[in-house]
């Protein structure tokens, strides 16, 4: 089984959002989609590793089609319209079949669309990761291929392959940006917090509060409620509660059945959130 999850600077019309997740056909198994991030994640799967691939390439015609990345605005950063797109290799397929699929897209995106492409994780010679290859783009790091420049519409794109993450946002009950902040510094890994953990500390101005967002990939060694109960605990300190837990787009199984029966409830990640339940 071939993963892939699509991340696009569209979070805000509907109506697009709808027409972009049409294009990717039976593959589709998910769509989340937030409006202060201005961002949808589109998750696809299938027991066919052609099937992700197919509908990687149809959903990234449509959104060429339908996005200007020169008038967004969105608090999450982004390097395109088609920002993100790994892929991901779930058991039994074989790794190498992720790594080959990331190549094959990354070709054909810069052929038929002229975006430039940064390879990341399993799929860059140099497994270089992905927030590297946000700080390093245009910067001190060329694309990997297509053109020297930002394309003028679509910008550029981020393709790897990589093991399964999760992607899960803490919201405060509080509209605190530094109090965020310093909840993800002290829980990522760089900064000497969680393995594998990954944080930002971000705006949610619709929603009127704060929000630590968070990327959880090594999830062997910090799996979803650990990370969650750290941010808990240190909100907590500070003398603010968790007003929810969010999800986006879709676990691993193993992922899930790791948490407790109170977490999973009040995080709302109920069995049909998996990856395998959805494709079947």
């Amino acid at each position: 089984m071939l993963e892939c999850v699509v991340n696009i600077s569209e979070g805000r019309d509907r109506a697009t959002i709808d027409a972009i997740a049409a294009a990717c056909g039976p593959a589709l198994l998910d769509v989340h989609t937030d409006t202060d991030h201005h961002r949808s994640v589109l998750t696809l799967a299938g027991r066919d590793p052609q099937d992700a691939a197919r509908a990687a390439r149809d959903l990234t015609d449509e959104v060429a089609a339908r996005l200007d990345l020169s008038s967004h605005r969105g608090v999450h950063p982004r390097l395109g319209a088609v920002d993100v797109v790994p892929f991901i290799a779930l058991a039994p397929t074989a790794a190498s079949t992720a790594v080959e699929a990331a190549r094959e897209y990354a070709e054909w995106v810069v052929a038929a669309h002229g975006v430039p492409v940064f390879l990341y994780g399993d799929a860059d010679p140099q497994a270089r990761s992905l927030p590297e290859a946000r700080r390093d783009a245009f910067r001190t790091r060329a694309p990997d291929l297509g053109p020297a420049e930002p394309h003028p519409r679509l910008g550029a794109v981020a393709v790897g392959a990589r093991p399964p993450l999760v992607a899960i946002n803490v919201e405060l009950a509080t509209d605190d940006l530094e109090l965020a902040r310093r909840v993800a510094a002290a829980v990522r890994e760089r900064d000497g917090g969680l393995p594998g953990v990954r944080a930002l500390g971000l705006a949610l101005p619709e929603r009127g509060h704060a929000q630590v967002s968070m990327n959880l990939v090594a999830l062997e060694r910090t799996g979803i409620e650990e990370a969650c109960d750290e941010v808990e605990r240190l909100l907590l300190a500070a003398g603010v509660g968790v007003d929810r837990i969010e999800l986006v787009g879709l676990v691993p199984a193993a992922a899930r059945a790791r948490c407790t029966p109170g977490f999973l409830e009040r995080s709302g990640i109920g069995p049909d959130r998996s990856v395998e339940a959805r494709v079947g």
